[in-house]
C-alpha cells in the first residue's frame, strides 16, 4: 500500500519523509521506488531496526550509503545517553552487537514490558546440524560496576541454560570482574570446534571500536528484511 501511496504522490528523485518511521516500512519502500528520503523515530531500538531492513534489503551501510543523527559516536555522548533514558542507553548498546532487546516496544520510550529476571537481550545462533538454534544472554550495565555484576550474570546464565553470557558496560570493568568471567570457562562448539567464552565482558569504548563478541557460526537474532524484486537496482546510493 505505502509504494502505491508514494508512487501515486511523488517522482523518482523526490523526498519522502517519515516522521514516525518505526521498523522503516515507508523507507523501504521509498528506497526501492528511488526516492530520497529522511526517517525519523523517537526509540534506538526502531533506528536499529530500520539499519538493519536497509542492510538486508538494500546492502545499504549507515555513513557509507545514509546518514544517522543523533546515535552516540563517542564515549561522552554515550554517558550523556545513558543519563538522559536508560532504557535509550540499553536499546543503542544492545544494537552495536544486534542483540534483540527482551520486552521492548518499538515505539515506546518506557522501556520493557514486564521482568526481564536479569536478561536485557538474546542472541540466538546456529552451532548444531539439526539447526536447533543456541542463545547468548547480554545485560547492559550504565553505572558503577563490581564483581557481583558478573557473579549475578553467571547465576542468570545458568538459570535460563544459555551457552554464552555477554556483559556490556559504560564503566571499566575491574580485575576481580575480569577473573571471575574467566573463571566460568568455555563453550565448546561441536560445528566450529573451537571454545568460546562463556563469560565475555565488552565496554561501550571497545564496541565503539569495533570489537564485537566471540560466537560461532550464523547469528538469527533478527528476521531479515526480504530482498526487493529482481527489477530494483541495489546499488543506488542515497543522496
Amino acid at each position: 500500500m505505502l509504494r502505491r501511496i508514494i508512487e501515486a504522490s511523488s517522482n523518482a528523485g523526490d523526498l519522502v519523509l517519515d516522521p514516525f518511521a518505526g521498523c522503516g516500512t515507508t523507507i523501504a519502500a521509498a528506497e526501492q521506488l528511488k526516492r530520497r528520503w529522511i526517517g525519523v523515530d523517537i526509540t534506538h531500538l526502531a533506528i536499529a531496526l530500520l539499519k538493519y531492513r536497509l542492510r538486508d534489503m538494500y546492502s545499504l551501510l549507515p555513513a557509507q550509503h545514509y546518514l544517522v543523527v543523533g546515535e552516540p559516536r563517542d564515549l561522552g555522548a554515550a554517558r550523556q545517553l545513558a543519563s538522559d533514558n536508560r532504557y535509550q542507553f540499553q536499546w543503542w548498546a544492545l544494537s552495536l552487537i544486534e542483540v534483540r532487546p527482551m520486552g521492548a516496544r518499538t515505539g515506546s520510550k518506557q522501556g520493557k514490558q514486564g521482568a526481564d529476571q536479569g536478561v536485557d537481550g538474546v542472541i540466538t545462533f546456529l552451532d548444531t546440524t539439526d539447526g536447533k538454534a543456541k542463545r547468548a544472554i547480554v545485560q547492559v550495565k550504565s553505572g558503577k560496576v563490581g564483581v557481583r555484576d558478573i557473579r549475578d550474570l553467571i547465576g542468570t546464565f545458568e538459570r535460563e541454560k544459555a551457552q554464552i553470557g555477554i556483559f556490556i558496560t559504560l564503566e571499566e570493568p575491574t580485575k576481580p570482574m575480569e577473573a571471575e568471567a574467566n573463571g566460568a570457562g568455555f563453550y565448546h562448539s561441536p560445528v566450529t570446534q573451537r571454545g568460546y567464552p562463556r563469560i565475555q565482558i565488552r565496554t561501550i569504548s571497545e564496541l565503539l571500536a569495533g570489537l564485537g563478541v566471540q560466537l560461532p557460526r550464523d547469528t538469527t537474532t533478527f528476521k531479515q528484511a526480504a530482498p526487493p524484486p529482481p527489477d530494483v537496482d541495489q546499488g543506488r546510493l542515497l543522496e
